[in-house]
């Protein structure tokens, strides 16, 4: 980002008079001061802490201005715009940015999946353009007005995820953003504690398509029914990706191991890998072969950039221990559709030891909880994954249904007690064994990851 002091005033419709400062250029901007370089805008934003108490340690690291919001006065010698709310003068700015580089948006939702498949498309359109994507999980409203700013001027290609807990947030970031393609991922029970039923979620997830801009591209899962029918009243073109004939972009798997999955789109002669296992990972990899193919990448291409991805970290990564146990880590975030597709593709891997599984609780399920982690246990059979260590209160009646079964092999853990689920996983494990660790990311197995790695 490069722009000048007074031109961000005027952006902003700042209320002071911020022409007492000579006109200079703003180089960058942060809302952490620790993130500050010289030349940036500081953004101090409400939180636990007021971010304008961290204005002093901001300047003290270089920023050459600061939004302010404040009846406190500024750093001396600081430069500042005052306005009304500094998050709202940030994404006013991305609106701006958005504009002035004007690269084509591809905006990505889900219930799960959705990080995978923004690593995806970026993969695939790096092939052929200047692409940037949103960093990390920075997919609120101030993640993606943040990775907005962040995008270099020469971008072409801009791949923005789209989170949400509740209604409305993804129709705000959709308007935000303008894209020129929208996919939805799936739909699962993420967030249904706020939203009350998967149509609920359905219908958040279809906010997406607020701000897609009117010749822009939606994509869907083909085996969707709740999408269908908000599918059908829009203008834009709508696209499907699935596994039945009737989908736009049919996928059939033609091989798969631990650690990559290779499949065919219906009516191309071209075989796309992917570096991951399960088929829920090769839907993701359509919806990236589809924005391919809408923004003219061949397929040869598009195979070039899924072969080539580099995953988000946490996303279905597959590690090894010191001691050579195969660690299966997807911790990042969980809910039962999602968790029942890990394991589905789990259970049936090769390999030399036995397979072991640690399920941290899923989160936000709601009054249905109970019910939904109990609905995993058609994905643990003891002959095919033959440990479990369960892990959160809400496992307890997942436990409880398999206990009898598992006879003494499942095991359950309440939030309290991780450094003995730690040691508990560490015990079972020999150099030829296979895990996988799922949850919530609010269940801190990363944790658990970590220490496996490290394990001789």
């Amino acid at each position: 980002m490069k722009l000048s002091f007074w031109e961000v005033a005027q952006i902003v419709n700042a209320e002071n008079n911020w022409k007492q400062w000579a006109d200079f250029s703003i180089t960058g901007l942060e809302f952490d001061s620790r993130l500050i370089t010289e030349g940036s805008l500081f953004v101090p934003l409400s939180g636990t802490n007021d971010g304008h108490l961290f204005a002093g340690k901001a300047a003290e690291q270089g920023a050459s201005a600061a939004f302010w919001s404040s009846s406190e006065a500024a750093p001396e010698g600081l430069p500042i715009l005052e306005v009304a709310d500094t998050l709202k003068a940030m994404q006013q700015l991305a609106v701006y940015y958005l504009k002035q580089v004007a690269p084509s948006v591809i905006g990505i939702t889900g219930s799960n999946g959705k990080t995978t498949t923004k690593d995806m498309a970026e993969a695939v359109l790096a092939q052929s353009f200047k692409t940037y994507k949103t960093q990390g999980n920075y997919n609120n409203d101030i993640g993606l007005p943040y990775t907005i700013l962040h995008m270099p001027e020469d971008t072409e290609k801009l791949i923005l995820e789209m989170g949400m807990d509740h209604a409305g947030e993804i129709a705000f970031l959709s308007t935000l953003a303008q894209p020129d393609v929208a996919a939805i991922s799936m739909i699962g029970e993420a967030h249904i504690e706020y939203l009350g039923s998967r149509q609920g979620i359905a219908a958040a997830k279809m906010e997406i398509v607020d701000g897609l801009k009117s010749d822009g591209l939606l994509l869907i899962p083909n085996e969707e029914p709740l999408l269908q029918p908000l599918a059908e009243p829009l203008q834009q073109n709508v696209k499907t990706f699935g596994w039945e004939a009737s989908a736009s972009y049919q996928g059939k798997i033609i091989d798969s191991g631990k650690d990559f999955t290779s499949f065919m789109i219906t009516g191309s002669p071209q075989l796309f890998t992917i570096p991951m296992p399960g088929s829920y990972n090769v839907t993701n990899a359509l919806i990236a072969a589809a924005v391919g193919r809408w923004f003219g990448l061949s397929d040869k291409e598009i195979a070039a950039g899924l072969n080539a991805l580099v995953m988000t970290k946490n996303r279905t990564e597959w590690l090894k221990s010191k001691a050579g146990v195969e660690i299966l880590s997807d911790v990042y975030n969980a809910n039962p559709t999602a968790m029942k597709l890990v394991l589905d593709n789990f259970r049936t891997m090769e390999g030399k030891g036995k397979r072991v599984a640690v399920l941290g609780a899923m989160l936000e399920l709601g009054p249905e909880s109970e019910a939904m982690h109990q609905s995993v246990e058609a994905y643990l059979n003891p002959t095919e994954i033959m440990e479990v260590y369960l892990y959160g209160e809400e496992m307890r009646s997942l436990y409880d249904t398999i206990a009898e079964r598992y006879q003494g092999n499942a095991h359950y853990y309440d939030k309290s007690q991780k450094a003995e689920l730690i040691e508990a996983v560490k015990g079972t494990l020999s150099p030829e064994d296979m895990i996988v660790l799922k949850g919530s990311n609010g269940m801190g197995l990363a944790e658990v990851v970590e220490v496996l790695i490290n394990e001789k």
